[in-house]
């Protein structure tokens, strides 16, 4: 296969990549077209590694309709529908939402993902996406992440699901320290998860001061754990929307302990802009970790959708786009260059999240087709339209095109 005429990452000029069973073996300009060979012509639009969704539920995406809704829009009630609905979840059921919502990504370009899935009360959820993990694998990456949602040291049995799941084959342990029962519990459960990660050899991703609160500061606990362990880049905070509430002298301090630990930050930006500020009048929080300030201090940050049209957040669509869009509005970010360099935070940056193989990862000689083609030539008319993607390919196989595209066989 050859695609013709892309612009590779806002590059000023336009490349040809050719793909040999499924990996790219050549780019250049012009590149000769061979007897039979499928081509689809660029048409001078942009070509960006896939997309990557660091933090997702898949287990309660699309549930809207059977949980009921939120009507107080808050975190905490969310929490609670959710947890009345999964008393009763069916395997098939689980599966069929998740396998829609991953068809929401696919069209969208998005190619990685990393789902917490709600290990509290069962496995049922946990075995349902295992299964469809493997059953998705040559049109998607899943990363799984046992989560408590009740908090670890809220019962044995949920410390036992959790051990259960990650021998199961998590590949990700979670938790959630500021909704255990005091700070302490919270302090705790960082290092209890930590812990099982060392044994297991598993990344860590905890749910991380989601909550308005300014004395909410297990961050820098897990921050700390990461660099005294040696864990490092292996860990992720979720969230961290306590963070714009924090003074910013004690921030000042903390982005140092972060940029020692080597830890990722996961921004959530659609569904933390409707949970947080629920207890404000006005002035009402923006919902969002610092992510402007992390980036300028060397600091990862990825993001995540987050939920899809359940008890946490009744809209989306799986778009990675939309998720960066309203981060860069909500942080300030909306000079020319921000706004046309953010892809990254969507794609390389995601990957680093994801400890994602470098050498495995973007558009170049020798690593695997995968990859999205638009319509526009830079990122920043990407962001402006919200629309664009011809094409997204994986392992040299259009896995979506649009209608517009233009495929020939010479």
């Amino acid at each position: 296969m050859l695609i013709q005429n892309v612009r590779i990452e806002n590059a000023d000029a336009v490349s040809d990549i050719r793909i040999e069973h499924g990996v790219i073996c050549e780019i250049g300009e012009n590149l000769p077209i061979f007897e039979r060979e499928e081509t689809i012509k660029g048409q001078g639009g942009l070509a960006l590694p896939p997309f990557v969704d660091c933090h997702v539920h898949l287990d309660t995406c699309l549930s809207l309709d059977a949980t009921g809704p939120n009507t107080s829009g808050t975190l905490f009630e969310g929490i609670r529908v959710w947890s009345e609905y999964r008393k009763n979840l069916d395997k098939d059921e689980v599966q069929e939402r998740a396998l829609r919502t991953l068809q929401l990504y696919r069209n969208k370009g998005v190619q990685y993902v990393r789902s917490h899935v709600d290990i509290s009360n069962d496995l049922t959820a946990f075995t349902a996406l295992l299964e469809l993990k493997e059953k998705v694998a040559d049109d998607i990456d899943i990363q799984l992440v046992a989560f408590p949602q009740d908090g670890v040291l809220t019962s044995e049995k949920v410390r036992n699901n959790l051990e259960e799941a990650v021998r199961m084959g998590a590949d990700v342990i979670g938790g959630i320290p500021h909704f255990e029962l005091t700070r302490d519990h919270g302090d705790q459960s960082i290092r209890y998860v930590v812990e099982l990660a060392q044994k297991y050899d598993k990344l860590v991703d905890m749910h991380c001061d989601e909550i308005d609160d300014d004395q909410s500061r297990f961050l820098e606990v897990l921050a700390a754990e990461a660099y005294e362990t040696g864990m490092g880049n292996k860990v992720s905070a979720s969230h961290t929307t306590a963070m714009h509430s924090y003074n910013n002298a004690y921030c000042n301090k903390l982005f140092r302990v972060l940029g020692m630990s080597g830890i990722n930050i996961i921004a959530n930006p659609l569904v933390n802009v409707n949970l947080q500020g629920r207890f404000d009048t006005y002035p009402k929080r923006r919902g969002i970790t610092r992510m402007k300030e992390l980036l300028e201090n060397g600091i990862n940050v990825s993001l995540g959708h987050d939920d899809i049209y359940d008890p946490f957040y009744p809209l989306g669509s799986g778009d990675m786009v939309e998720v960066l869009s309203m981060g860069l509005h909500l942080c300030h970010m909306m000079g020319y260059h921000e706004l046309n360099d953010s892809y990254r935070i969507i794609t390389y940056n995601g990957a680093r999240t994801l400890h994602l193989d470098p050498e495995r990862y973007g558009i170049a000689v020798g690593k695997p087709a995968n990859f999205n083609v638009f319509s526009h030539k830079n990122f920043f008319e990407v962001l402006r339209s919200r629309d664009g993607m011809r094409f997204s390919i994986r392992n040299g196989n259009v896995m979506h095109a649009d209608q517009s595209n233009r495929r020939d066989n010479s």
